[in-house]
């Protein structure tokens, strides 16, 4: 999952700190919306997606423990704390209120960056670790195995890394290089060869790719639908 695409709502009630941290992960090409408190923060949750909540404890009116214990109720959101408080109990509280992680102010932006990346990444193998579906295709890179109109058929580890990759960013154009840097093969051929067998595993109609698309001059692409 690439920065673009990461969706972050920041929380607190501090101005400096909120337009700090927007300005600094905006920088680092993350998506970001802010919030001043709790109450601003759940109507924008009630009508936008985000992929990563950083959630300030100390607010007026309802705090960040209590916001947390509420996102937790009905969302699986990855929720950062941010507190001056930083002894263990009140790190245990946060965790097992279901925060996913968390930081004493003061702290570095880019520890926070870190951390930020950590949590996006773990999110990204999770799902990768179940089963996706690409039309009427389902591939198990847990047991390497593409199966497409009852048939199966399995995948080695060099077509499996490339599968991670182009799972992990759909239509995004990977050039031969990248690719063989990624699977460990390094003739342009071979990769080639490699591409029209994952091809004939996932297509139906490997002479016409739906999914699994070359692009001319540029490399190869995977559509999810």
């Amino acid at each position: 999952m690439g920065n673009s695409k990461v969706h972050i709502l920041i929380v607190d009630d501090d101005d400096r700190i909120r337009n700090l941290l927007k300005d600094f992960l905006s920088e680092n090409n993350f998506i970001v919306s802010t919030a001043e408190d709790a109450d601003e923060a759940k109507i924008k949750i009630g009508y936008l997606k985000f992929d990563l909540i950083i959630l300030d404890v100390m607010m007026p009116g309802q705090n960040g423990y209590e916001l947390t214990r509420e996102i937790r109720k009905d969302l699986k959101i990855p929720i950062i704390l941010l507190t001056a408080k930083g002894e263990v109990e009140n790190r245990i509280k946060g965790l097992e209120l279901g925060a996913d992680d968390y930081l004493g102010k003061p702290f570095e932006p880019k520890e926070l960056l870190l951390r930020i990346k950590n949590i996006i990444n773990k999110g990204v193998k999770l799902k990768l670790s179940s089963k996706y579906s690409i039309g009427k295709t389902e591939i198990d890179l847990n047991k390497m195995i593409i199966k497409l109109d009852e048939t199966s058929k399995k995948i080695n580890n060099a077509e499996k890394k490339v599968l991670i990759e182009m799972l992990s960013n759909p239509g995004k154009t990977f050039s031969r290089e990248e690719i063989g840097k990624i699977s460990g093969i390094k003739q342009e051929r071979s990769i080639d060869v490699m591409i029209t067998r994952l091809r004939q595993k996932i297509e139906a109609n490997p002479k016409n790719p739906k999914f699994l698309q070359t692009i001319r001059g540029s490399g190869y692409v995977l559509w999810i639908e």
